[in-house]
């Protein structure tokens, strides 16, 4: 059986997007509500890994972080300015409803 993908946005995401999940009944945490304000992008991975979450980022050492064969549960990425919070939230509603988290393992979708 295969499961929802639930989503992890770290601190340069707005949180306008993680309000906006939510009320679409999508599973999203947000670097403040797991305290890891100020971590380093290896917490991050770390947590999403073992939560099973995607990664949402304008950060691309994420990116560096996937090349160089470090695991993860997923990433989002969109570079920054690219997308207005709207197309955002639309791409992450459209992965969420089309993608599973086993899929996403290892996976860069770029917003």
């Amino acid at each position: 059986m295969s499961s929802s993908v639930r989503f992890h946005l770290d601190e340069h995401v707005p949180t306008a997007v993680a309000k906006a999940l939510r009320r679409r009944g999508i599973d999203v945490t947000t670097t403040v509500d797991v305290g890891l304000r100020q971590a380093d992008d290896l917490a991050h991975l770390k947590f999403a890994a073992k939560e099973g979450r995607v990664i949402v980022t304008h950060d691309a050492d994420f990116l560096r972080h996937h090349a160089q064969g470090i695991e993860h549960s997923g990433i989002a990425y969109c570079h920054k300015d690219a997308r207005t919070i709207g197309q955002i939230i639309e791409t992450l509603r459209l992965i969420h409803d089309i993608m599973t988290a086993e899929e996403m393992v290892n996976a860069i979708e770029y917003l």
